[in-house]
């Protein structure tokens, strides 16, 4: 099975063109290397996929027949992600939320003067 099917099939990706896409841009590595889209798949092999800043790590354990659903995504893949990964995430989304409220937009003036007070202060 081709890796970007794959990736799809075991609900990585939404849509396979999405999945194409990710291989043509170097997210996805199978053993170490680069992966094209065309590559084929076998068992025990291992992938490395960037997503959304986190990178999965996952062994294929057998090969779906089709698109499976989520409970049995499972039976074809061991996913072997570090839990850092994920705690890194939820740190970088926590800090990015901490200053601004997203969809606030810029700093204002005032926020200016704030920050170049707090650099000029003396220790």
């Amino acid at each position: 099975m081709r890796i970007d099917k794959y990736l799809w099939c075991t609900r990585y990706y939404k849509t396979r063109n999405m999945a194409t896409e990710a291989c043509k841009k170097g997210h996805v590595h199978v053993n170490g290397k680069i992966a094209k889209p065309s590559r084929e798949v076998f068992p025990m092999e291992e992938i490395t996929v960037r997503k959304n800043q986190i990178r999965y790590e996952l062994v294929v354990m057998d090969i779906p027949p089709s698109r499976v659903g989520a409970k049995l995504v499972d039976i074809y893949r061991k996913d072997a992600t570090p839990k850092e990964a994920y705690e890194n995430k939820k740190l970088q989304e926590l800090s990015q939320q901490h200053y601004r409220k997203s969809g606030v937009g810029r700093p204002t003036k005032k926020d200016r003067r704030d920050i170049e007070n707090y650099l000029d202060e003396p220790e």
